[in-house]
C-alpha cells in the first residue's frame, strides 16, 4: 500500500460517534401510524389469549386421556386456537411489515425535506456521501424496530404474564427456579445493550465516510484516471470499508453475547423443570399433565422474552442511527429565522428617509468571514488532497478565499444601478465569487449591509429574493437528465418554444439539432454528453429563461473558444438589454463596454469607474488590462 494512500488515511480525523437518540426521540416517527400500530397492538392481545388457551387445552386433553374420557371437542378446540392464532400472527407480520416499511419512507421525507433548506454553510462544511448516506442506510435501520417485536410489545407482554400466573398457579417452586435463570440473562442482555448502541452509531458513521469516499471518487473518476491515482484511490476507500468492516464485527460479537441469551436462558429452564418437575411429579406434587401444561407455558415465557432481546439490539442500532439522523433534522433551515430579522431590519429601515431611485444592488462596508464549520471543513479537505483536489465543489465554490479564517470581505461599498452592467474583476482570490454568494443570500455578511432595490436584503423572504436574479456560477453543474429539464429548473412552466428560443440565443441550436428527440435528448451525468462550453452556455440559457431582472454572471465565458465568446456576449448584450447585469470576468474583452467596473483586491475594492477611468487611475486594473485580465 502506497505511503500517499496511508498519510491520507492519517490526515482524515476519526468519525465522531455523534449524538445518541433517545428512545422518546423515536416516538414521533411511531406515533405516525398509531391507528395501525393500535390494530397491530389489539391483534396480539387477541394472538396471546389463543396462545395461552392452547397449553391449558393440552393438559386437558392429557388428562382425558388418562382417564379414559372422551377428548374429540378439546383436540378439535385446540386445533382451532392454533388456526386462529396462525392467521392473527401472520396478518400482524403484514402489516409491521408495511407500517417498518412506511417509517422508512416518512423518515426519508423529513430527511430529504430538511437537508434541501438547508443553509448553504452546512453542505459546504458536510461530505455530501455522508449526507446521502443518511437518507440511504440510517433511515433503513427504523424499518427493524417495528419488525423485530418492538410493535407488537403489547401482546408479548400479555403472554409473558399471562405465562407467569399460569406457571405461579401450577407450581411455585418451580417458578421461582425459573426466574432466578430468566433473570440472569435479562442482566446480560441490559448490560450489553448500551455497547450496542454505540457501536452502531460508530458504524453508522464510517458509512457515512465510506459513501463520502465512493461519492468523491466517482465523481472526479476522469481526474483520478488521467493522475494515475486509481490504485491509492482504491485502497484509501477500500481502508473505509475495511473500518466498517471492523466496526460491524464488534457489532457482530456483542450481538452474539446477547442472542444465545434467550437460548440458554431456555435449555436451562427445561433443564431444570424436566430435573425438579420429574422428581416433583413422581413423588406426586404435581400431575404429568401439570407438568406438560408448565413446560409449554415455559416456551411461552420464554418466547416473548427472546423477542424482547430481539428488539433490545434492534432499537439499540436504530438509536445509533436515528441520532444521525436527529442531528440533521435539528438543524434550523436557511428560513427558520428569517422572519424575524426581517422584521426587525424593516424597523430599523423605516426611519431611514426616502431619496432618489435606489441601485438595484448596493454594498454598504460589508465585511465577510467564512463559518467556522467550514473553515474546519476546508482544513480537513486540504489533508486530503495529495493527488486530487479533495471536495472539488468546495474548491470551486470559495476559489476566492485564500485566507478562510480571516475576512474574506474587508469593507466593501459599491453600487449597481438599475439598467447597469457592471464587471467585478481582481486576481484570484479578491473577492469576487463570494460577492455573489452574498448577493444570492447563500451567506449573509458578518458585517455591514447589502441592499436590494433600496432595501436591506435580510428583509426579502428569500424564495422571493432569488427570483431576482439569473444567477449563473462559475463551473455551473449540468443535471443528469434532459436538455428541458436543465432549461426548466428555475421556470418549471416554460413552453417548448421559450426554451428552443434561449437555446438558440446562446448559440446552442446546433445541440437541438443533434437528436430527433430534441429538447428531451439527454445531456448524462454532469451533463458528460455536452462539451464544457455547451454547458455553460445550457447555464446561462437556464438564466435567460427566468426573466428575472437582474443577472449575476460568474465567470461565465471562461470555457468557450474565440468564436462562440462572442457569440455568448452578443447573446448576452442583448439579454441584458433591459436588465441589471453583474458580471464576474478574467478576459478584457467581456468588461471593457462596461457602466462600471469595481476592481478588487484581498477583499478590498482598490478602484471603481471605466475602463478608460480605470486605466489611468488604478495600477492594478492597468496591470490586469495589460495581461488581457487573465489572472
Amino acid at each position: 500500500m502506497s505511503s500517499t494512500a496511508t498519510s491520507r488515511r492519517r490526515g482524515r480525523s476519526a468519525p465522531q460517534d455523534g449524538p445518541r437518540a433517545t428512545f422518546r426521540q423515536l416516538l414521533p416517527f411511531l406515533f405516525e401510524h398509531r391507528r395501525t400500530l393500535i390494530v397491530v397492538a389489539v391483534l396480539s392481545v387477541f394472538g396471546a389469549a389463543t396462545s395461552l388457551v392452547q397449553p391449558l387445552l393440552v393438559g386437558r386433553v392429557i388428562e382425558a386421556v388418562q382417564s379414559d374420557g372422551t377428548f374429540g371437542v378439546l383436540v378439535w378446540l385446540l386445533i382451532g386456537f392454533v388456526v386462529v392464532s396462525s392467521i392473527i400472527s401472520g396478518y400482524q407480520h403484514y402489516l409491521l411489515q408495511r407500517t417498518g416499511t412506511a417509517v422508512v419512507r416518512s423518515s426519508r421525507r423529513k430527511l430529504i425535506a430538511r437537508i434541501l433548506h438547508l443553509p448553504i454553510s452546512e453542505f459546504d462544511a458536510r461530505r455530501t456521501g455522508d449526507l446521502v448516506s443518511r437518507v440511504g442506510t440510517d433511515t433503513t435501520l427504523l424499518y427493524a424496530v417495528l419488525t423485530q417485536g418492538l410493535a407488537d410489545a403489547v401482546g408479548n407482554a400479555i403472554l409473558f404474564l399471562g405465562a407467569l400466573v399460569a406457571m405461579l398457579l401450577i407450581d411455585p417452586i418451580l417458578l421461582i427456579l425459573i426466574v432466578v435463570v430468566i433473570g440472569a440473562s435479562v442482566v446480560v442482555v441490559v448490560a450489553l445493550s448500551g455497547r450496542i448502541r454505540t457501536a452502531s452509531a460508530a458504524q453508522q458513521a464510517k458509512v457515512g465516510e465510506l459513501a463520502s469516499g465512493v461519492e468523491r471518487a466517482v465523481g472526479s473518476i476522469r481526474t483520478v484516471r488521467a493522475s494515475g491515482a486509481t490504485e491509492r484511490e482504491t485502497a484509501s476507500v477500500s481502508q473505509l470499508a475495511e473500518d466498517a468492516y471492523g466496526i460491524g464485527v464488534r457489532i457482530a460479537r456483542i450481538s452474539s453475547l446477547v442472542v444465545p441469551v434467550a437460548g440458554i436462558a431456555l435449555q436451562l429452564s427445561l433443564l431444570v423443570v424436566l430435573g425438579v418437575g420429574g422428581f416433583r411429579v413422581a413423588d406426586g406434587t404435581i400431575t404429568i399433565a401439570s407438568l406438560v401444561t408448565f413446560i409449554m407455558f415455559l416456551f411461552m415465557l420464554v418466547m416473548p422474552l427472546a423477542s424482547t432481546f430481539g428488539a433490545i439490539t434492534s432499537v439499540n442500532q436504530a438509536l445509533g442511527a436515528l441520532g444521525r439522523i436527529q442531528e440533521v433534522l435539528d438543524l434550523p433551515t436557511e428560513t427558520q429565522e428569517d422572519a424575524a430579522t426581517a422584521a426587525a431590519i424593516a424597523g430599523a429601515e423605516a426611519l431611514e428617509e426616502a431619496g432618489e431611485e435606489p441601485p438595484a444592488i448596493e454594498f454598504r462596508d460589508v465585511r465577510f468571514r467564512y463559518p467556522e464549520n467550514v473553515v474546519a471543513a476546508r482544513a480537513a479537505a486540504a489533508k486530503e488532497a495529495h493527488t486530487l483536489l479533495a471536495d472539488a465543489h468546495l474548491e470551486r465554490a470559495h476559489e476566492d478565499e485564500t485566507a478562510p479564517s480571516q475576512d474574506v470581505l474587508r469593507g466593501v461599498s459599491f453600487a449597481v444601478p438599475r439598467g447597469a452592467r457592471v464587471a467585478l474583476v481582481g486576481p484570484s482570490g479578491a473577492g469576487k465569487s463570494t460577492i455573489l454568494s452574498l448577493v444570492e443570500r447563500f451567506y449573509d455578511p458578518t458585517g455591514g449591509s447589502i441592499r436590494l432595490h433600496g432595501h436591506d436584503a435580510r428583509t426579502y423572504p428569500r424564495e422571493e429574493l432569488r427570483a431576482q436574479f439569473g444567477y449563473v456560477e462559475q463551473d455551473a453543474p449540468t443535471l443528469a437528465g434532459t436538455l428541458a429539464d436543465n432549461l426548466r429548473l428555475a421556470s418549471p412552466d416554460a413552453s417548448d418554444a421559450d426554451c428552443e428560443r434561449v437555446l438558440r440565443a446562446v448559440n446552442l441550436g446546433d445541440v437541438l439539432e443533434r437528436s430527433p428527440l430534441r429538447l428531451d435528448a439527454p445531456v448524462g451525468e454532469d451533463g458528460v454528453m455536452l462539451s464544457g462550453g455547451e454547458r455553460q452556455r445550457l447555464a446561462i440559457a437556464r438564466a435567460l429563461l427566468t426573466d428575472a431582472p437582474i443577472l449575476l454572471l460568474d465567470e461565465s465565458t471562461s470555457s468557450l473558444d474565440g468564436v462562440n465568446e462572442q457569440r455568448m456576449r452578443e447573446a448576452i448584450d442583448a439579454a441584458s438589454s433591459d436588465r441589471t447585469l453583474v458580471v464576474i470576468a478574467h478576459r478584457l474583452s467581456t468588461v471593457v463596454d462596461s457602466d462600471l467596473i469595481v476592481v478588487l483586491q484581498d477583499g478590498v475594492v482598490v478602484g471603481r469607474g471605466t475602463h478608460s477611468e480605470l486605466v489611468e487611475s488604478t495600477p492594478l486594473y492597468r496591470d490586469l488590462a495589460r495581461h488581457q485580465l487573465l489572472a
